[in-house]
């Protein structure tokens, strides 16, 4: 068809179809739809997963079909009150002028904006990794030595005003996490060892070096179990409401940090240079761009965000070091990064998404007795959908757009 052609074609198009067309071929579409997909996928998996399905089939399977629709439909419902709590519990309690009352109804709200922060900083951390070419599979690692630091910062030092004590404590923990990034920067821009491969060694590490400082160096005197001595006061992030509201001065952070992370990506000369070798090493060191120095200041810079992430759990919300502070976020985070097309908007948004599942998938096991991996498996189909958008395409019919979607080169997988 003729440019001509295709001019006169769109003329006779109402505009409700040019919108729905351009829509279909915009690729920011992909990621609404695999989520939407893979939600919908995982309450046939509750609806299989219910044994009233399963008792009742061979006398009707009408009645069995009607009893899934239901195991999902309670299953979801039960998942968004605990991510966002009851509208009808939030009128309740403001009528009521209960003080408790009023924070419990609101405190899914804010128990998902907690379970997000972490999220945020990882998936910045995944983010701006990719977007200098690179694979940073330690973030899980980073996460428990930034709160190493941290934490030994927040219990030894003593005696110190909050506002020198929670910013030393906060930085101790992006130098950890830098630091031991730095290592495998170092390897991969000198030696050209691959840094996935030594970053997973990096998190065994950090995970053992963990666990034998809890046994000696950093544990609790008197205490039977492996944990650290409590931060002091002076170092915790300030809450902003009373129990049971975990909320911290966390979030903030974590927003600024992704305005930052933005800032210096796509409006600073480093962030371009960064950009330019993880898209087209060979042309960026054809332009003169130092690739050594651009390559362990992105994996240092990456540890570092991944460290504010072990700083935030352990200085808002733990108060010490155990070993099992961080429930996979590092690894979560390469999904977020992924669905947010590791842009820093798009991290936030996915990271409010996982926050939100993770907080309302507590309260579907415990009143729907779903059990919680099926909130793992729901990640893992947005995620799979994700990276393979023709699925997508092929499921919803979407033209594929004019121009090639745009992607992030992680030089490890295809050549230096």
């Amino acid at each position: 068809m003729t440019d001509a052609e295709e001019k006169a074609k769109r003329e006779r198009q109402s505009p409700i179809s040019l919108f729905f067309e351009e829509v279909s071929q915009s690729s920011q579409i992909i990621p609404i739809l695999a989520i939407i997909t893979g939600l919908l996928l995982g309450g046939i998996l509750v609806a299989l997963s219910s044994e009233e399905v399963y008792s009742t089939w061979s006398e009707s399977p009408l009645q069995a079909i009607s009893n899934g629709f239901k195991a999902a439909g309670e299953s979801y419902t039960t998942l968004l009150t605990g991510s966002f709590g009851s509208p009808s519990g939030i009128i309740a309690a403001i009528e009521s002028g209960d003080d408790l009352e009023i924070r419990r109804a609101f405190n899914p709200i804010f128990e998902s904006l907690v379970r997000s922060v972490p999220y945020i900083f990882g998936g910045l951390a995944v983010a701006l990794a990719f977007r200098a070419g690179l694979f940073n599979i330690g973030v899980e690692g980073q996460i428990f030595i930034g709160g190493i630091f941290a934490v030994w910062v927040g219990y030894s030092l003593t005696g110190l005003p909050a506002l020198i004590h929670l910013p030393l404590a906060f930085m101790a923990g992006m130098l950890g996490g830098a630091l031991w990034a730095f290592i495998p920067g170092l390897l991969k821009a000198k030696t050209g060892a691959h840094e996935v491969i030594n970053t997973i060694m990096m998190n065994y590490i950090a995970f053992l070096l963990t666990a034998w400082l809890l046994r000696d160096p950093m544990k609790r005197e008197g205490s039977p179990n492996p944990l650290s001595p409590i931060i002091e006061k002076s170092a915790e992030l300030p809450q902003f409401f009373d129990n049971p509201i975990r909320f911290h001065a966390g979030f903030f952070i974590a927003l600024a940090m992704a305005v930052l992370v933005y800032w210096f990506l796509f409006k600073t000369k480093w962030g371009f240079d960064l950009r330019t070798v993880g898209v087209n090493p060979h042309a960026a060191r054809y332009a003169g761009m130092n690739i050594v120095r651009r390559t362990i200041a992105a994996m240092s810079l990456s540890g570092a965000l991944a460290g504010m992430a072990g700083s935030n759990e352990l200085l808002g919300l733990n108060h010490h070091l155990s070993q099992s502070f961080s429930p996979g976020y590092g690894f979560d985070s390469i999904a977020i990064a992924l669905i947010g097309r590791n842009h820093p908007l798009g991290v936030v948004l996915a990271a409010l998404l996982f926050g939100a599942l993770r907080s309302g998938a507590t309260r579907m096991q415990a009143a729907a007795g779903i059990p919680i991996d099926i909130i793992s498996v729901m990640q893992a189909l947005i995620l799979a959908f994700i990276a393979a958008p023709a699925i997508i395409r092929l499921i919803f019919r979407l033209r594929k757009p004019k121009g090639a979607e745009v992607g992030v080169r992680v030089s490890s997988w295809g050549g230096s």
